[in-house]
């Protein structure tokens, strides 16, 4: 049983690559069509795959695995690599494969807590000043975005979570604790809902007049390295999603990470996400200092 389940997660690296030559399936044309609507190309692409999780009875197992995607994207005479991390689960039945497929991140991301949030500042007397070290931030977002920092807890929908860590590692300060519903902060193996919802980080920072506070813009295009962009994939006012801006394209367009897709210098728009949807909203926001 070994040996079959080490042939086939070899395999895959080469059927992923092959799939990109060869235009595959949907999403690889998805993914092409949405780098050439910004006149780039995928010149190259690389797949690794690791185990990361098995299980087994006495007829079935499954293999969780991870398949890390690089691509290398031209754009006028510039280079970088996006890169981004799927999970798949391969299911043996008496030591043959009965089906492998890739866990749908956007099932994910809208299997989110529905919570109604207000941020009143009013009542607070606290008056914190700091400045937002955008570097510590982007330094952050590039060092876990396809891991996991073992100080902080993993949810199983993580994105808002690590855009909070990496709010955090650039000194934005918390406050609100230990109110879940009133500021943003994580402390003591608890947190406020806007710390890790997508939506309640959105409200917060749509309102936060005090400690960590936002400034939103009309274009991507107004966003630093550092700042945070929303996502409501159906455009229904809930927002599913929340990334960083970590770099910028050719054109000046903002790239993100992101976990939950774990993601590297994705472009900002998702357009090749299967979450989204010709209704998609997004929120941009800038993160202003506090002095």
């Amino acid at each position: 049983m070994k040996e079959q389940i080490r042939a086939f997660i070899e395999s895959q690296v080469e059927a992923y690559v092959n799939n990109w030559n060869t235009r595959g399936n949907e999403k690889v044309m998805k993914k092409i069509e949405s780098t050439q609507k910004r006149k780039a190309d995928i010149v190259k692409v690389r797949a690794n795959t690791k185990i990361t999780n098995k299980t087994q009875d006495s007829d079935n197992t499954y293999i969780h695995y991870d398949v890390h995607m690089q691509y290398l994207i031209k754009q006028k005479d510039t280079l970088y690599l996006e890169e981004q991390l799927e999970q798949h689960v391969a299911h043996f039945y008496k030591n043959k494969l009965y089906e492998s497929r890739e866990v749908d991140p956007a099932v994910i991301m809208m299997n989110q807590e529905d919570i109604e949030d207000e941020f009143p500042d009013q009542d607070e007397e606290l008056r914190v000043s700091y400045r937002y070290n955008r570097l510590k931030a982007v330094q952050y977002a590039e060092r876990w975005w396809n891991s996991y920092n073992p100080a902080y807890k993993k949810f199983d929908v993580d994105c808002t979570n690590f855009i909070s860590q990496c709010l955090r590692a650039g000194e934005a300060p918390m406050r609100g604790y230990p109110n879940k519903s009133k500021g943003w902060w994580m402390q003591n193996n608890n947190w406020s809902y806007s710390w890790a919802v997508a939506n309640s980080l959105k409200s917060y920072l749509s309102s936060s007049k005090i400690g960590l506070k936002a400034r939103e813009v009309s274009s991507p295009t107004e966003l630093s390295l550092g700042d945070v962009i929303c996502y409501d994939f159906q455009g229904d006012g809930r927002f599913d999603h929340n990334t960083i801006v970590t770099g910028k394209d050719a054109n000046g367009m903002p790239l993100v990470n992101a976990h939950t897709y774990n993601s590297r210098m994705r472009y900002w728009a998702y357009e090749d996400s299967s979450a989204y949807t010709p209704n998609i909203k997004y929120r941009f926001f800038v993160i202003v200092d506090h002095i």
